[in-house]
């Protein structure tokens, strides 16, 4: 329940404080556009923007920063800054980039929530991978696809179960997805009565997301136990909403696009600093608090 708990207030907070509009350059209106906006304006202009599409919304700011940045010689300190520049010439989005560079970011949070916290999650690649899709969708429609996909599959494994059909486990798999495919475009079917627009727009790439942290959550379920699913899928969904934040934020963006090297060489040496830690996790310094104490 506690785990819930938090899942839900990072959800919220993430929801009420709504990062990503950080991303969104808005224009200061002119009294002219401000006397003439109507309510039928304000859905667009709340638009929640998407760095993982190429739009001008996203590509803009990250064009303006590379404008706005003197760059020195190119050894010893600017090779990388001079191939971005040489890639997004030659068309290669900026916005690509970026996710490129806080990928290692992101595994470098998660791997630290492993080894300092003791939050284990799905491995490192799923919640990287569902933090991309909740940039992508938004964490409360990809929460909430991803619960449906999570109850659809138990139903199907217990209906099977109660009506005692045995399968091998890749048909019993095959199976599973026809059933998550077939409600998954159910929801869609309803996305116009729901008028959701990240739901209209979801991609192919969410939904496989998704759908693979439910294949482990069931695999999970079957070799060990349900409750040891729960905990590792809640793990795995904190660990993607705080990679969520990093990947939302406009300075981090900047950062990453503008001093590479830093930030590569950082994470190079944060890495390996980690790889060298032995001691105790703060989840278990909590746990065995008592023991330590006495």
């Amino acid at each position: 329940m506690r785990k819930l708990s938090l899942i839900l207030l990072l959800v919220l907070g993430g929801f009420l404080a709504n990062p990503v509009k950080v991303l969104a350059i808005t224009p200061s209106p002119s009294p002219t556009a401000t006397a003439s906006a109507t309510p039928e304006a304000t859905p667009e202009a709340t638009a929640r923007p998407d760095i993982t599409q190429k739009t001008e919304e996203t590509l803009g700011p990250l064009a303006a920063a590379l404008a706005s940045q003197k760059l020195g010689p190119v050894w010893p300190f600017n090779p990388i800054k001079y191939a971005i520049r040489s890639a997004v010439d030659a068309g290669v989005p900026a916005n690509t980039i970026v996710l490129l560079l806080l990928l290692p970011v992101v595994a470098s949070v998660i791997a630290a929530a492993r080894h300092l916290v003791g939050i284990r999650g799905f491995g490192i690649f799923l919640p990287a991978a569902l933090a991309v899709t909740f940039v992508a969708i938004g964490p409360v429609v990809g929460i909430g696809l991803f619960l449906v996909i999570v109850a659809i599959s138990i139903f199907v494994r217990f209906s099977l179960r109660r009506l005692k059909i045995k399968l091998q486990y890749l048909p019993r798999m095959a199976l599973l997805l026809w059933w998550v495919a077939v409600s998954v475009l159910g929801i869609l079917f309803l996305a116009p009565v729901i008028n959701n627009s990240s739901l209209s727009n979801v991609s192919i790439f969410p939904v496989l997301v998704l759908i693979l942290l439910a294949e482990d959550f069931s695999r999970v379920q079957l070799g060990k136990s349900a409750k040891i699913a729960v905990n590792l899928t809640t793990e795995t969904l904190i660990l993607a909403l705080v990679s969520f934040i990093f990947l939302t934020l406009k300075p981090v963006h900047e950062f990453a696009l503008l001093n590479p090297e830093i930030l590569l060489g950082s994470i190079f040496v944060f890495n390996f600093l980690l790889g060298k830690y032995a001691g105790l996790r703060l989840m278990e310094l909590w746990k065995f608090r008592k023991i330590i104490s006495s």
